[in-house]
């Protein structure tokens, strides 16, 4: 009897987290957290990124990662010296669930307030299930969680004399969003700042329609053009520091390994970022192209 009642469990667990079986192990690894610059730091796994952006009147992070991430978040935000309660506000690279599947925690352990981007915010309250994608073998929802301030393309959210712009770059979400701030590295001289970019994501899955064909409508109504918008404002964003919602976009790993000798300034890229926007805009093109391609044969 204990041992069906047992099994049932575990078939009932896994049911309900269709995700833990599929997670990539590089996304729940987690990494000794870091300093970038005097206010921010790296809180993150190995590929999920998260950070906090440190002021005196309270803490920002942003990205909650996972379901399973926020004790791993609270881990490394400890491990710097700051207190989990300080964090007042919460926001976001975008509403799928890798970024955004921890929110419902740790805003429950914080009470920081959620602030998302117009056109994921309906994502995020309904937990997923109203992502443009839905449903998907690709995309997995959360638990929901009440958005406080919905953000405009150009916002600002300020904090203890910190400010964070919110750039809306459409299209692998309706409200995927770039944050961009200035701060000054450790070891640069007094009063000279840089310019961050976190890049909140450029991809695409294969199950993307850019074009329209008989049983396959696009997946949203202006997708293409969001995605051209993006590659228009992130090419037009100065940027010193390269940073985004992966390691991977930024080679954070390789990054890494120079960090004990280089410090923060390893994180000064601006080539990488060119290069960055660069390649995701041409395999977007390519995409766009081949799908066009199918639908006039």
């Amino acid at each position: 009897m204990r041992t069906a009642f047992s099994c049932l469990l575990l078939l009932l667990f896994f049911t309900a987290h269709p995700v833990l079986a599929q997670v990539d192990p590089s996304w729940t690894t987690p990494v000794a957290p870091f300093r970038i610059a005097d206010n921010l730091y790296y809180v993150g796994s190995k590929e999920l990124a998260s950070y906090l952006v440190v002021t005196p009147k309270g803490n920002i992070l942003i990205n909650a990662n996972l379901a399973t991430s926020p004790p791993q978040i609270r881990a490394s935000v400890q491990k710097l010296g700051f207190r989990w309660g300080d964090i007042k506000i919460l926001l976001n690279s975008q509403a799928h669930d890798d970024h955004m599947g921890g929110a419902a925690e740790i805003i429950r352990e914080t009470h920081a307030k959620n602030m998302v981007m117009d056109g994921d915010a309906s994502v995020v309250e309904s937990g997923g299930r109203a992502d443009f994608m839905f449903p998907s073998p690709d995309l997995h929802t959360y638990a929901p969680s009440h958005v406080d301030r919905i953000l405009k393309d150009g916002n600002t959210v300020s904090l203890g004399g910190v400010t964070l712009t919110a750039h809306k770059t459409a299209g692998h979400t309706r409200g995927c969003t770039t944050w961009t701030m200035q701060s000054h590295l450790p070891g640069e001289p007094m009063g000279t700042t840089r310019n961050i970019v976190i890049v909140g994501g450029t991809a695409f899955w294969s199950e993307y329609r850019f074009v329209a064909t008989p049983g396959h409508p696009i997946s949203y109504p202006g997708i293409v053009q969001d995605f051209q918008r993006t590659f228009v404002e992130l090419r037009g964003l100065p940027c010193d520091v390269f940073l985004g919602a992966h390691g991977a976009y930024f080679g954070l790993l390789k990054k890494l390994q120079l960090y004990q000798k280089e410090g923060p300034h390893v994180f000064i890229d601006p080539d990488g970022y060119k290069q960055f926007v660069a390649s995701s805009q041409e395999k977007f093109v390519k995409e766009l192209n081949k799908q066009r391609a199918s639908a006039t044969r």
